[in-house]
């Protein structure tokens, strides 16, 4: 697999710095081409709605937290008892500081990606973690569709390919945390375990609560 060397998609332009350009190469070296167009997309969904909404944000860390955001997913990147977002943050967090950047940027990238599925609150933080969090929303469940041009829309799926997305990106979840499902307790990644395998039995917040060790 090969980097898409596009510099502008959909009027949206695509970071070229070193730092763009050296996450992209880890994005490439241990995602795949399903990985790789859903994170480019998300990237690009993320800048048209800052694009829309008139927001400033900082567009190379959007972009790295694109390109990390799902990285968490795959074996190199996977750790035994992290959600797979943490996961991702964290080697986003030390990509980043391996370049020198400040502790609010190493914290801002970081956010971006632990919070991205995290319906509720994402959306209320800074720029970059709320449209990353509107991008993942709109490549994954087609929220804010109504917002997207048919004519970005064609370009930007022209340049990254769904490539049976609805099909595909469950099973793709599923792969990067069925040896931890306990991860997903209390986040909507259970429901991905629910659909997956038969008979999931999902941690309820209630039984905790119920059966702690508490007396009274």
């Amino acid at each position: 697999m090969s980097v898409n060397k596009l510099k502008t998609v959909a009027g949206i332009s695509i970071p070229d710095s070193s730092i763009a350009n050296q996450a992209t190469e880890l994005l490439l070296e241990h995602g795949t081409e399903f990985i790789y167009n859903h994170s480019l997309r998300v990237f690009l969904f993320s800048s048209l709605n800052g694009k829309r909404n008139q927001l400033k944000y900082d567009q190379e860390l959007l972009y790295v937290s694109s390109v990390f955001h799902d990285l968490g997913l795959t074996q190199h990147y996977s750790s035994p008892d992290l959600r797979f977002e943490v996961d991702g943050a964290n080697a986003a967090r030390d990509f980043l500081k391996s370049h020198g950047l400040p502790k609010e940027s190493l914290q801002l990238v970081w956010d971006t990606i632990a919070l991205h599925t995290t319906i509720g609150i994402a959306e209320h933080k800074e720029p970059e973690v709320a449209l990353m969090y509107s991008g993942v929303g709109l490549d994954v469940m087609g929220e804010g569709y109504e917002h997207l041009s048919e004519e970005n829309r064609i370009e930007i799926i022209s340049a990254f390919p769904r490539n049976d997305f609805k099909k595909n990106i469950i099973p793709t979840f599923f792969s990067g945390f069925e040896h931890k499902t306990e991860t997903t307790f209390g986040n909507i990644k259970a429901d991905v375990c629910a659909y997956m395998t038969p008979n999931f039995h999902r941690k309820n917040f209630c039984d905790c609560i119920l059966h702690s060790p508490w007396n009274d």
